[in-house]
């Protein structure tokens, strides 16, 4: 499955924001284990170093992009996502650029702890915990050899 995250679930693992950081944490081990394929919009990058910089300086900023981009496949912000977002019904313009971009990539799901904001996707929507949840119940159903 390849699944979008949103720029405040990455932010949650790499600032430890409590307690946010324990579900994140745990779908990011999810990518780091092969369970499915984990994207970043290409702005996501961008905000996390800047946001980064600020904070433990560029030499840690760099170290912490060189992780991420080891982890994730960058989804493209280009100018067919940016046109797609400024003509979307998204009031958050960050949002639509990241749904766009999740679109273009084939992401089957974004997750992240702003449902609201992405009410327009067209893509399931899921919370940490819920794809935490997802995850464990398709576990569950593959272990009982359950087909339809």
């Amino acid at each position: 499955m390849n699944i979008l995250f949103d720029t405040n679930v990455v932010l949650d693992v790499l600032l430890d924001r409590k307690p946010f950081s324990a579900p994140a944490s745990v779908i990011f081990s999810c990518v780091e284990a092969g369970e499915f394929i984990g994207f970043l919009g290409a702005t996501t990058v961008t905000t996390i170093f800047y946001l980064a910089t600020k904070v433990v300086g560029k030499k840690q900023a760099e170290e912490e992009i060189s992780k991420l981009l080891s982890i994730f496949a960058i989804a493209p912000v280009n100018r067919a996502v940016l046109e797609a977002a400024i003509n979307s019904k998204f009031t958050d313009f960050e949002d639509a650029v990241l749904y766009e971009s999740a679109r273009h990539a084939s992401a089957q799901a974004i997750v992240t702890r702003d449902a609201v904001g992405f009410k327009y996707a067209k893509i399931p929507v899921y919370s940490p915990e819920e794809l935490i949840k997802m995850t464990q119940a398709i576990e569950i159903i593959e272990k009982r050899d359950v087909h339809y």
